[in-house]
C-alpha cells in the first residue's frame, strides 16, 4: 500500500509539474488524472498542490519558498515527493528534483520539511550541479564572495555562506561537483 501511495503522490506531483510544460501534460496525464492548472497570478507551484493535496497542510508556506527558489524559470522539471504513509501533517516530508539548466545539463535538488518546529516548518535543500571546469576556477567564478573554510576532510573544499549555508566542491574527473546546502529555520 505504502508504494502505490508514494507512486500515486509522485504521479500527482509530475502533473502538476506539467503545466509549466503545456505539451507535457497532454503527453503524459494519467488516465483519471487531470493536470494541475496554476492561477495566472500566483505562484504556488504544482510541488505545493500535491503537498496539500495529500494532506500536508503546516509547511506549505516553507515547502512553496523552498521549491520556487529552487526551480525559479526553470521548465521540463522532474518531482518526486516522499510522503509518509500517515499522519503527513506532522512528519518529515522530503522532495527530490531534477532542474534542467540552459547548457543542456541537470542539477539535482533535494529538499525535506519539518513540521512543528520552533518556527513552525524547518527546511533545508541540497542542490548537486556538475561543473565543466576544475574546483578552484568554479570556487572563484561562480562563489567567489564565499570565504574558503579548511578542508572538510582531504578531498572536499568547503566554502562558507553564513552558519546555515555551505558549499561543498569535490573535483569529478577533470570537472568539479558543487553541493550547496542551507538550512532553514
Amino acid at each position: 500500500m505504502l508504494k502505490r501511495s508514494l507512486l500515486s503522490v509522485t504521479l500527482a506531483v509530475a502533473v502538476g509539474l506539467a503545466s509549466v510544460i503545456p505539451s507535457a501534460a497532454a503527453e503524459g496525464s494519467p488516465a483519471g488524472m487531470a493536470p494541475v492548472r496554476q492561477p495566472a497570478a500566483s505562484n504556488v507551484n504544482g510541488i505545493t498542490q500535491a503537498a496539500v493535496k495529500a494532506g500536508v497542510l503546516s509547511c506549505t508556506s516553507r515547502i512553496n519558498q523552498v521549491t520556487n527558489f529552487l526551480t525559479v524559470n526553470a521548465q521540463g522539471i522532474g518531482a518526486f515527493l516522499f510522503l509518509p504513509p500517515n499522519d503527513p501533517d506532522q512528519q518529515l516530508i522530503s522532495v527530490s528534483l531534477e532542474i534542467p539548466s540552459n547548457d543542456t545539463s541537470s542539477a539535482y535538488a533535494s529538499a525535506s520539511f519539518a513540521p512543528n518546529q520552533a518556527n513552525g516548518c524547518a527546511g533545508m535543500y541540497e542542490t548537486v550541479v556538475y561543473w565543466y571546469q576544475k574546483c578552484s576556477e568554479v570556487a572563484s567564478k561562480n562563489f567567489g564572495a564565499l570565504k574558503k573554510i579548511d578542508a572538510f576532510s582531504k578531498n572536499i573544499t568547503v566554502l562558507d555562506g553564513g552558519v546555515s549555508t555551505k558549499i561543498f566542491l569535490m573535483s569529478a574527473g577533470t570537472g568539479c561537483v558543487s553541493i550547496k546546502k542551507e538550512v532553514i529555520q
